[in-house]
């Protein structure tokens, strides 16, 4: 037996000759192409090319690769230690106190040491039983430990314009300004910046730091 609803006539809906409204479709909605991937690799090697060139550039003309030779800077420095060292640095700015320098041997030029800067020029150091005074005050300095204090006398000495007055943190084997006098400013060419070698002296060189190391 057939339902009633199945004998209802069926009446065929007039042929739509527009299609159903829809929102229109954006910009933002359109799927991304698909990116070439051989694209995105020529994309990072040159950015990466370009990041290693410009890191050399700045080795090579702003830092120098330095090799520190005896311990007269311990603990800060060790023997055989690889450093960098900022060549322009004191082109833009004052030499400090308490900037570790590296310069040419003033006895002999075919030499560079490195050292600490202690009295600048116009000042007048001396050392009373290893205490460090400059001016008559005394200078504090907690990087240079207690067994390798000097506790000899020296001074006083007046720095001539244009000179610094340095000294080795290892006190008691430093070859310094207290033998070989105050050094002129167009002997110094860089302050020790990086440490790089050994990996477990990697880090910062700069003044704060290496007064607290």
């Amino acid at each position: 037996m057939e339902s009633s609803e199945e004998k209802q006539p069926v009446t065929a809906a007039p042929p739509d000759t527009t299609a159903p409204a829809e929102s229109p479709v954006g910009a933002s909605d359109r799927p991304a192409p698909p990116h070439s991937l051989r694209h995105e690799i020529r994309v990072w090697t040159r950015d990466l090319l370009i990041a290693i060139g410009l890191a050399l550039v700045i080795i090579v003309f702003l830092y120098q690769p330095v090799k520190v030779e005896g311990t007269s800077m311990a603990p800060l420095l060790s023997d055989q230690e690889r450093i960098f060292i900022n060549k322009f640095v004191y082109r833009f700015e004052p030499i400090q106190r308490g900037d570790v320098v590296v310069f040419w041997y003033p006895l002999d030029r075919s030499k560079s040491f490195i050292k600490r800067v202690i009295g600048l020029p116009g000042e007048t150091v001396e050392i009373r039983r290893g205490a460090v005074y400059v001016d008559d005050k005394i200078v504090p300095e907690p990087y240079v430990p207690p067994q390798y204090e000097d506790l000899s006398d020296f001074g006083p000495v007046r720095v001539p314009k244009d000179s610094y007055f340095v000294m080795g943190d290892h006190r008691i084997s430093s070859n310094d300004s207290r033998v070989f006098g105050p050094v002129a400013d167009r002997y110094i060419y860089g302050r020790a910046v990086f440490a790089y070698w050994p990996v477990d002296h990697f880090g910062s060189l700069s003044t704060t730091e290496a007064d607290t190391k």
